[in-house]
């Protein structure tokens, strides 16, 4: 079989053509087909590192949460009024106690006493009286952390016990109780955390 000059021309110019196909392909691909994507070392392997997209996972809050992130507000808003006086309270009474402790005479402690009371009135009786009942309760409580003494303690220590009883009494109408106890590692433990917030807060 015979090809014509322009046959074998025709012939040669395909084949190159498919000659070159493998080859451009080839650079097409590496070109514009390849990603460049990050890559850790993992005990010798390489392994492609991606970073996944945020995912947002909400849940509803059930009404005991609510309820108890509630009691948890109150109580910190209630410890964050009330502290300044308990530390007032507490330095002032510490004070007291050093004073009386060269006043022998019952007429001169009893006058000493009469004097700071009357000065305290003076500085606590407005705001004091601006406080909630709960409010109260966790002064209370915080005045017996800054002295060791409760607050029935205090008053029959610097008023007689008739008075301290008095006061009992009518803590007990307001379901309180001037003999109640701070435990900072039990019942009180959330309110010492947040003591402890104040605290560093404040620079106390």
């Amino acid at each position: 079989m015979q090809f014509r000059p322009s046959a074998i021309i025709i012939i040669s110019i395909i084949c190159s053509c498919i000659a070159a196909l493998p080859a451009h392909a080839q650079a097409v691909h590496g070109s514009n087909d390849t990603l460049t994507v990050g890559a850790v070392v993992y005990n010798g392997d390489t392994i492609e590192a991606k970073t996944l997209l945020q995912v947002d996972v909400l849940g509803y809050i059930t009404a005991a949460q609510r309820a108890r992130r509630a009691e948890w507000t109150r109580l910190r808003n209630a410890v964050y009024v009330t502290y300044p006086y308990a530390r007032r309270a507490g330095a002032v009474l510490n004070d007291i106690n050093r004073k009386l402790v060269g006043v022998a005479n019952e007429a001169d402690r009893k006058k000493y006493i009469q004097s700071r009371e009357k000065d305290l009135r003076k500085e606590f009786t407005t705001p004091l009286t601006n406080l909630s009942v709960y409010q109260g309760k966790v002064l209370m409580k915080l005045i017996n952390r800054e002295t060791g003494n409760n607050c029935y303690e205090i008053i029959k220590e610097y008023k007689g016990g008739l008075v301290a009883r008095v006061y009992q009494t009518v803590a007990f109408f307001f379901d309180s109780n001037l003999k109640q106890p701070y435990d900072a590692t039990g019942d009180d433990a959330e309110m010492e955390k947040i003591v402890q917030e104040v605290q560093r807060m404040y620079g106390y």
